[in-house]
C-alpha cells in the first residue's frame, strides 16, 4: 500500500491552505502543501462524447463522470472487491475523482495525477469539486479567482495551482467555485473536475 503526499495524502494535510488572498484581503495562516515529487504530470480533463452518444454504466449513470470522496480515509484497490490489495490510501475528503468503469458496487476511478484504482461506491459522493489547474503545479503560476464570469473582471483571490474547491455551477465556459471561504469564477478550462463545455447547476 502506498500513501503519497500529493492527492493520495498523508494524514492531516490539506490543500485548501494554498489560497493566496488578493490585495487587501487577509491571507490564510497555513502554508501551501507541496505536490509529491515523481507524480505523473496531470492533464486537463478530456470531454466525453456528445450527450446522445455517451456510454452508461450498470448504474445508468454516464461514463466517464466526476464525483468526489466522501471520507477522509479511502482505500483504492487494485480490483473491484475487498479481497484485492489496497494500492493507494486517500486522506482528503472532497477530492474530485473521475469514474471510468463500474462493476457491481465498485467504481474504477482516476485521480488528477492519472492514478487509477477501485473504490466502493459508498465512499463516493455526487458533490462536485474541482482542482485548479493541477497540470501547472510546481510552476511559477498563479490563477485569478474572478468576481464575474468574464475576462478582465476583478480578482477576488489568487489561487495556487493544485488547490481544491467546491464547484457551485458551470456554464460550459466558466465555473463558479469556492476556495477556503473565497467564492468567484474560474475559466472552465482551468478546472480538473468539470469537462470542457459541461454545464453544472447548483
Amino acid at each position: 500500500m502506498k500513501v503519497s503526499g500529493s492527492f493520495r495524502m498523508v494524514v492531516g494535510a490539506t490543500l485548501l491552505c494554498a489560497v493566496v488572498a488578493a490585495p487587501g484581503m487577509a491571507a490564510p495562516e497555513s502554508p501551501a502543501i507541496a505536490a509529491a515529487s515523481g507524480a505523473a504530470a496531470p492533464t486537463p480533463p478530456t470531454p466525453p462524447a456528445s450527450t446522445q452518444d455517451v456510454p452508461r454504466g450498470a448504474s445508468g449513470l454516464p461514463l466517464p463522470r466526476f464525483v468526489s470522496l466522501k471520507s477522509g480515509r479511502v482505500n483504492s484497490r487494485i480490483g473491484p472487491g475487498l479481497n484485492y490489495a489496497v494500492d493507494w490510501m486517500y486522506l482528503k475528503p472532497g477530492l474530485p475523482m473521475e469514474i471510468i468503469q463500474e462493476y457491481d458496487n465498485w467504481r474504477r476511478v482516476r485521480d488528477s495525477d492519472g492514478a487509477e484504482g477501485w473504490i466502493n461506491q459508498s465512499l463516493l459522493s455526487g458533490r462536485r469539486t474541482g482542482i485548479a489547474a493541477p497540470w501547472q503545479r510546481g510552476k511559477d503560476a498563479r490563477i485569478s479567482l474572478l468576481s464575474r464570469p468574464e475576462e478582465g473582471a476583478g480578482t477576488v483571490a489568487v489561487i495556487e495551482p493544485g488547490v481544491i474547491g467546491t464547484i457551485r455551477s458551470c456554464n460550459g465556459e466558466w465555473c463558479e467555485m469556492s476556495f477556503a471561504g473565497h467564492s468567484g469564477w474560474l475559466s472552465q478550462g482551468l478546472v480538473w473536475g468539470a469537462y470542457p463545455g459541461e454545464t453544472i447547476k447548483d
